[in-house]
């Protein structure tokens, strides 16, 4: 199985930032994308961002385009995704997920996530 480790979730204000951080392992077949989807209750899961392995290139949603960026440091083996601006919709459980990269990703693998609450 895939195995993630996540973190950076917590409390932001309207307008703040969060950075979240994920590294995952194991057999994870032929998944070569790596990034987040968030699910908020109530509502659908949103695929977030996503990054290829290959080339990093990058996918962003259309409504997290100019405030997230993800990135990779390959020294540590960890991917992270900057939140900047963040507004109350952003407020969901992010997931770090392996899957393949299209743009955007499928994913087949993700971890328990990170909460994300941003206050009004």
């Amino acid at each position: 199985e895939v195995e993630f480790v996540e973190s950076g979730g917590g409390l932001a204000q309207a307008g703040g930032s969060l950075r979240l951080s994920c590294a995952a392992s194991g057999d994870d077949g032929d998944a070569d994308a790596i990034g987040w989807f968030r699910q908020a209750p109530g509502k659908a899961r949103e695929g977030v961002s996503c990054m290829s392995d290959s080339d990093g290139s990058t996918y962003y949603a259309d409504f997290v385009k100019g405030r997230f960026t993800i990135s990779r440091d390959n020294v540590k083996n960890m991917v992270y995704l900057q939140m900047n601006n963040l507004n109350p919709e952003d407020a969901a459980r992010y997931y770090c997920a392996r899957g393949v990269w299209g743009p955007p990703c499928l994913y087949a693998y993700w971890g328990q996530g990170s909460q994300v609450t941003v206050a009004s």
